[in-house]
């Protein structure tokens, strides 16, 4: 029986000592599963955040592209729209230049009418000169009539291309006429507002040789403005200055001192 009670009591401490190590061995593995669903869970967060911050870094990448695209883009249209405010510019500037020579013309031939000098008898070095020069020379009717027609075709119809075609038909037909100096210094004009530089060139230089047309100082500072615009100034000051050197006290030569 003492034995017996022995083994029982061996048996009670053996179940006491057991029972904490047991009850405690729990926890420790709670903890350690604990720790491995936080970890894992903390990796997945990260690779989250740094997904995302590729995403950002990528979108903001796009977006500062296209903003790039957008500036270059807008610096073209603005560069785009300065040439043609300059092109219009220049454009109106040629009008006017060609409406004050038009007028001009327009003035001398309604003089020459007041004067009562008929056109198809009379004329100067070039039409509508009369008043500049004591030259009177014999016209055919043709020949006043094919001027007259080209004439017209700039004041009353505002054709400046047609009259450019009739021009050169007069010229072609007429090479030795009295209203020849006129018909290039019109014909220069007409070219110099078309922005046709060569060609109006050639035909103000053809009224220069005229050295007693009373259009050779205009057409001077013509070739003075077309060698201007082509960026050529010291060709263009050597025409200026040969017009103040030859006619002093005309208004071509007050132009001429304005645009050296």
């Amino acid at each position: 029986m003492f034995g017996n009670l022995k083994r029982v009591i061996t048996l009670s401490l053996l179940v006491s000592a057991a029972g904490p190590v047991l009850a405690a061995s729990a926890p420790v593995s709670d903890l350690n599963d604990s720790h491995i669903s936080s970890s894992g869970s903390s990796e997945t967060n990260a690779q989250r955040l740094q997904r995302l911050l590729d995403n950002s870094n990528r979108v903001q990448a796009r977006l500062q592209q296209q903003v790039d695209s957008q500036a270059a883009d807008l610096s073209s249209l603005r560069g785009t729209i300065e040439r043609n405010n300059y092109d219009m510019k220049q454009m109106v500037e040629r009008q006017r230049q060609l409406f004050i020579e038009l007028d001009k013309l327009r003035s001398e031939v309604n003089e020459l009418k007041k004067n009562g000098v008929s056109p198809s008898t009379t004329s100067t070095a070039a039409a509508g000169d009369v008043a500049a020069s004591s030259e009177v020379i014999k016209a055919s009717g043709d020949e006043q009539s094919a001027y007259q027609g080209a004439v017209d075709m700039i004041l009353k119809d505002r054709n400046y291309d047609g009259a450019i075609v009739a021009l050169k038909d007069f010229q072609t037909k007429y090479p030795n006429s009295g209203y020849a100096a006129n018909a290039h210094y019109w014909l220069g004009q007409l070219y110099f507002a078309k922005k046709q530089d060569v060609d109006s060139a050639k035909s103000f230089a053809a009224v220069v040789s005229y050295k007693d047309s009373s259009k050779r100082a205009d057409a001077l500072v013509k070739l003075g403005d077309i060698a201007k615009r082509n960026n050529n100034d010291t060709a263009a000051n050597k025409y200026y200055q040969q017009v103040i050197s030859e006619y002093p006290n005309s208004s071509a030569a007050k132009l001429a001192q304005k645009n050296l």
